[in-house]
């Protein structure tokens, strides 16, 4: 008898595969374009409508330009303007004309008027692929967040970035987080194919080798997220707010899925580029993926990820969001491709098979942000759909190479199309 495993061809090389990704890409950016407001983009509710008091921001506008410049890129008519849109309120209202860098909000929405490098990272990002896809107004907002993220938050001796500054920079935040830190990473990948320049690959390494393979891999590659000016990790912060939008208690596994793919990326671009390229990269991707598996899928005994962990790997907050999902076929997509290990690729599927059958919302538009501890719709973090950049990604990445980063990917595959 026939004792060989089975095997069966890959979604990810099969073209229904792609031709439903693109469909759902196609159906996500269509739902996108009503959060246009007079100064960016704002949050959309659950109907895909803007509410009376919807109002450009920072972090909305950078992800919306991104998003719709890697869509004008493939050749996708409609997002030209959105695009242009976009830069404009990051080159004007977005942005701190006396102090230079970037609100969170234009400043009499909300009043706050401090500098995070989260905010920063999303603008750079947005900036590069705006240059990619050659719109007006791009490259001199490139080079403005490029200033931004050299004078300000790149900090050479701890090889990482400061998290945040008052308005004037006269006043820095006490504290390091690998979330912002992990977009820079981000960025970084975007700015070296668009600069040209290495530095961005070797800062990008300093921050994982420090975030990832330093402190995560000491705690069995659970990414610790929060820590003090001196990297020393804050393991009790926001405990008494465990279920925070961006800094929530303990560990939260979405983010080890995310990791573990922009450390396939980096060595990716590294190599390309012809750089010294650390073989524990893709080891740790393996890991932080394996683990954060372990850890954070069906670990309540309901499918889907739950948003966080404590300390002893217990689920804290049970509500499955939807991004840590898109990361995690992401990362399986991101695996496949660099090991070809089957695994991955069941991984892949069985992300998918939860995002349609759970997150997909096929009756009112977009994906579901939020389900709760049974896997209903739920508004308790995130209300409303107002995220278009991690579901566009999810479905844009399992057909794109590691290396070079998206907004490029896309431009060279358009141009050897055109061939």
């Amino acid at each position: 008898m026939d004792t060989t495993p089975p095997t069966f061809s890959s979604w990810l090389n099969a073209p229904a595969h792609h031709s439903w990704l693109a469909a759902e890409g196609l159906r996500l950016l269509s739902f996108a374009k009503a959060s246009r407001v007079a100064e960016g983009f704002g949050n959309l509710d659950d109907l895909g409508h803007l509410p009376a008091n919807a109002h450009g921001e920072t972090m909305n506008t950078a992800r919306m330009t991104h998003s719709f410049a890697m869509a004008h890129i493939q050749g996708i008519p409609g997002f030209a303007e959105l695009v242009d849109h976009g830069i404009a309120a990051l080159s004007g209202p977005l942005r701190d004309a006396e102090f230079g860098g970037w609100f969170a909000a234009p400043s009499h929405c909300d009043g706050n008027t401090d500098k995070a490098a989260y905010l920063h990272a999303f603008v750079a990002l947005a900036a590069s692929s705006a240059v990619v896809a050659g719109r007006p107004g791009a490259q001199a907002l490139l080079a403005d967040a490029i200033n931004m993220i050299d004078e300000h938050f790149w900090s050479e001796e701890e090889g990482a970035m400061r998290e945040s500054f008052n308005r004037d920079w006269s006043f820095e935040e006490a504290y390091r987080g690998a979330n912002s830190n992990m977009h820079a990473t981000e960025a970084f990948l975007a700015l070296a194919d668009v600069t040209q320049d290495s530095r961005w690959l070797d800062r990008a390494l300093r921050i994982v080798e420090r975030v990832i393979h330093g402190h995560a891999a000491d705690n069995a590659f659970m990414v610790i997220e929060h820590f003090d000016r001196h990297w020393q990790p804050l393991r009790e912060y926001n405990q008494d707010n465990p279920a925070d939008g961006f800094r929530p208690y303990g560990t939260t596994p979405g983010h080890g899925f995310e990791w573990s793919r922009l450390l396939l990326h980096l060595e990716a671009a590294r190599v390309q580029a012809g750089l010294l390229t650390p073989g524990w990269l893709a080891v740790d991707a393996q890991k932080l993926f394996e683990n954060n598996c372990l850890h954070g899928w069906e670990v309540d005994g309901a499918p889907g990820i739950v948003y966080t962990l404590d300390w002893d790997n217990c689920p804290v907050v049970r509500h499955r969001l939807h991004w840590t999902h898109a990361e995690a076929s992401a990362a399986a997509s991101a695996l496949f491709k660099r090991t070809g290990e089957q695994q991955y690729e069941a991984w892949y599927r069985r992300f998918w098979e939860f995002c349609e059958t759970r997150l997909i919302d096929r009756d009112n538009g977009s994906w579901h942000h939020e389900l709760d501890p049974q896997n209903q719709p739920s508004a308790d973090i995130w209300p409303g759909k107002p995220d278009l950049y991690h579901a566009w990604q999810a479905v844009l990445l399992p057909r794109l190479p590691l290396a070079p980063s998206m907004a490029t990917a896309l431009a060279q595959l358009s141009q050897s199309a055109a061939m």
